[in-house]
């Protein structure tokens, strides 16, 4: 008997990657998945029926029960409709899983608004756009798991990235509140912020990658040989599935409104964002008292992760802090 028997679940971009290995882990474990994939490229252009038709077709030859879905999750009947495809042809749905996302990575002084629009649409809306309606029918029946997708991008930050880091900070925050929303009637919402050599991440050190090497800042994945073979087997998209599947399980039923960072054998809850310091006075703060106690309490020790270059002159660069 799986983790998951009787379970009906629509994953989003599940055709390839992370998505991909969800969706046969859940149908492993005994759910029945919609499995949704326009086929999209990397930059949300193109589609194509193959990828989701194929991973059908693989759980269906192992015994599995799924479905195919091609709406895309950036227009609201897209996410309605894979919900609804859910409920009219397995009964129900009990967990919604979003990782459709795409790419458009540019500074953000050359990033176009269509670039912008584009991102935010796929991925925060997107994650709005089923959320929605499967909170309607998740509601009624009193039970549900909603996992989001979030990452580092959004909750720590990476340079070239402004509507992708904007989108995964977003929902972050909508996860925490969805959980609060929901949690009363037996449905949970949970992010997983991955870390895992996808499709998406190769395209990286093909665009971003160089205007982080431009901009001073060291990414976080290395192009050295041996630093990639020490990674090779334990970063593949299908490590993220087991973590997944464990919070839209039973078992998880009083896990609701944390992001987990997974990557490879590695498994973490973050923190929510609260405060690290304080500095109070009983009064109106004067500009001069703020100086000493930003630069001496509140920021010491604490570093600024992408400096002024030495060629640029910054005024009170080398102004010493004061003493609090």
């Amino acid at each position: 008997m799986g983790a998951l028997d009787g379970k009906v679940a629509v994953v989003t971009g599940s055709g390839r990657g992370i998505g991909r290995g969800i969706a046969m882990l859940f149908a492993k474990e005994g759910a029945k998945v919609v499995v949704n994939d326009p086929g999209v490229n990397v930059d949300g252009s193109g589609h194509d029926n193959g990828p989701a038709d194929q991973v059908v077709q693989e759980i269906k030859a192992a015994g599995g029960e799924a479905s195919s879905n091609f709406d895309s999750v950036a227009e609201y009947s897209g996410g309605e409709s894979m919900i609804k495809q859910a409920a009219d042809t397995y009964g129900r749905i009990d967990i919604v899983v979003n990782t459709a996302g795409i790419l458009r990575d540019r500074m953000v002084f050359n990033m176009s608004q269509e670039e912008w629009d584009a991102v935010i649409a796929v991925h925060l809306k997107g994650h709005y756009n089923t959320i929605k309606p499967a909170a309607v029918l998740m509601r009624q029946q009193r039970s549900g798991r909603i996992i989001n997708f979030s990452s580092t991008s959004g909750i720590i930050g990476n340079t070239g990235q402004v509507n992708y880091g904007a989108a995964k900070a977003g929902i972050a925050g909508m996860t925490r509140v969805v959980a609060r929303d929901l949690g009363r009637y037996g449905v949970t919402c949970n992010a997983i912020a991955p870390g895992a050599a996808t499709r998406m991440t190769q395209t990286v050190p093909d665009s971003a990658r160089q205007l982080r090497s431009a901009a001073g800042v060291q990414g976080a994945a290395s192009n050295q040989p041996e630093q990639q073979s020490a990674y090779q087997g334990l970063r593949e998209p299908e490590m993220v599935a087991p973590m997944v599947g464990f919070l839209a399980s039973d078992d998880a039923w009083d896990i609701n409104g944390w992001v987990f960072n997974v990557a490879g054998g590695t498994v973490s809850v973050a923190n929510h964002p609260i405060a690290m310091r304080t500095v109070f006075k009983p009064g109106l703060w004067e500009m001069e008292e703020l100086d000493d106690a930003v630069k001496n309490v509140l920021m010491r020790g604490v570093d600024n992760p992408a400096p002024p270059r030495d060629d640029v002159e910054v005024p009170g660069r080398d102004t010493p802090a004061k003493a609090f």
